[in-house]
């Protein structure tokens, strides 16, 4: 029996919420090895659910390179943080060739240009000196990223804010600052939930209602 791409589409999607669910409940229970293994898992499983969707090449590419970071940040070699944040930042470069020219608010803009000036300011002093600079500039990459992702509308906008939600919550662990409640769980809630809605809301965007509905 062969498999319609729907309903390819539709187990991938289904696998990738199913990969999303064992990593949360694994960071819950502190679980690591369901962590180790489903947290890589995820990327791929999106992005092949993109795939088959007809996404454009910077989506896909986006999410790869989501996927390396996430390889990267599971490790706790000398070094593995920063080629990880550079495997995302490769990432927010492909969304921002994705996003292109469209238009997008002013306000909103400043809105996004005071957070980063605010989150930067108060990171700086507990932030590792060597750091400082990469995650300055990260940051600077991150909010374009998660500003520009409103052009494509509310889904990818969301997802957009997520991502910087997401990865503040990082940066306030590297500085050392007092944690969340299961810390890393919110960390992985909110970054699933960011490059889902970046992908729901590019295909959207993109190829209209009757593409993205599974």
């Amino acid at each position: 029996m062969t498999t319609s791409p729907r309903g390819l589409s539709r187990a991938l999607l289904a696998a990738f919420g199913l990969a999303a669910a064992v990593d949360l409940v694994s960071l819950l229970a502190g679980a690591e090895p369901g962590h180790q293994i489903a947290k890589p898992l995820l990327m791929p499983l999106l992005a092949a659910y993109a795939v088959t969707r007809g996404a454009p090449r910077p989506l896909t590419a986006a999410l790869l390179l989501g996927w390396g970071g996430d390889v990267f940040l599971l490790s706790d070699a000398d070094g593995a943080f920063l080629v990880g944040m550079g495997c995302f930042a490769a990432g927010h470069v492909c969304y921002l060739v994705l996003f292109g020219r469209r238009r997008t608010s002013p306000a909103l803009g400043a809105l996004y240009g005071a957070a980063l000036a605010g989150t930067v300011l108060l990171l700086w002093p507990d932030l590792p000196a060597d750091l400082r600079v990469p995650v300055a500039g990260y940051s600077l990459l991150l909010t374009a990223m998660a500003y520009r992702a409103s052009s494509l509308g509310l889904l990818a906008g969301l997802g957009g804010a997520l991502f910087l939600l997401s990865d503040t919550l990082i940066a306030t662990g590297v500085a050392e600052w007092p944690r969340l409640p299961a810390h890393d769980f919110w960390v992985m809630l909110t970054y699933i939930a960011a490059q889902y809605l970046l992908t729901a809301g590019t295909l959207r965007a993109m190829y209209g209602e009757r593409r993205t509905t599974v």
